[in-house]
């Protein structure tokens, strides 16, 4: 670029040169940005007191156990749903056996269908007192008028000869010792009280505190809390019949006493 004067020749500036080369990377003195600042972009670390850039922190990784609430309550419904079904197969698988077998499976009972065939026979019709060889008596002869049995609960003993006709129509009768506390002939009154085909009456002498009987079986247990009570009324009421399950168990004899009563020729007629 040349300079002219007024009056006098064009003169061009004089350069004049240091020798120093701008340093790799740094821009020149005549080159700075405009405003006077540098690193001014973003992105450019802040400086700190010492002149250095902050370090970026780590993340803090933070450790999660297992949520063993969650997992405990799955398991537990897990067992819970195995064992119900397991339950119901059970009972499934039970209740699909014969009646006899159930019976049979009763912890205690004495099965006289398979001790004494002949004992077992039905139809045996007989007036006047009848001994029998197993007390209570669980079959045999029999008078031909049956004690009621529409549930009764009988307060005195009751003629063994009215009470095993009525097992042979597929009554179970429970018995007691008359000396037997009375919490407990209360439940066993709730167990027998307006049920078709049950009755209950004290009875002397026996050797545990209660006896039950069906149609060639029986039972005999220490008190009325006892779980294989029920199972023996399951099995066995109405089942054990010799006569089918519509033998008649009203219009019996509701007389208490050991005495039998003969009242003629009655007729075994089914429940309408």
């Amino acid at each position: 670029m040349s300079i002219s004067t007024p009056g006098g020749p064009e003169r061009r500036p004089t350069v004049v040169s240091t020798g120093k080369k701008p340093a790799a990377g740094r821009p020149a003195a005549g080159d700075k940005p405009a405003g006077g600042k540098s690193g001014a972009g973003k992105g450019a670390p802040r400086p700190t007191a010492g002149g250095k850039g902050r370090k970026p922190v780590a993340p803090v990784k933070v450790s999660q156990g297992r949520a063993w609430g969650p997992i405990a309550l799955f398991v537990a419904v897990g067992v819970l749903a195995v064992g119900i079904i397991g339950w119901g197969a059970w009972a499934v698988y039970k209740g699909s056996k014969p009646w006899q077998d159930r019976a049979d499976a009763i912890s205690g009972v004495v099965d006289f269908r398979k001790k004494d065939k002949d004992l077992v026979q039905g139809g045996k019709h007989q007036q006047g007192p009848i001994k029998y060889d197993v007390l209570p008596p669980v079959a045999g002869p029999h008078n031909a008028s049956w004690q009621n049995c529409m549930g009764d609960v009988y307060d005195a003993p009751i003629a063994n000869e009215h009470a095993v006709h009525s097992l042979e129509h597929g009554t179970v009768w429970i018995t007691y010792r008359p000396d037997l506390p009375a919490d407990q002939v209360a439940k066993l009154k709730e167990k027998v009280q307006g049920k078709e085909k049950l009755m209950l009456s004290p009875f002397e002498g026996l050797d545990k505190p209660i006896s039950l009987q069906a149609w060639g079986f029986q039972l005999k247990v220490d008190n009325a809390d006892d779980g294989r009570i029920d199972e023996f009324i399951k099995t066995l009421r109405v089942n054990a019949s010799v006569e089918g399950p519509n033998a008649n168990c009203a219009q019996g004899v509701t007389a208490t006493g050991t005495t039998p009563r003969d009242m003629g020729n009655q007729m075994d007629q089914p429940t309408q």
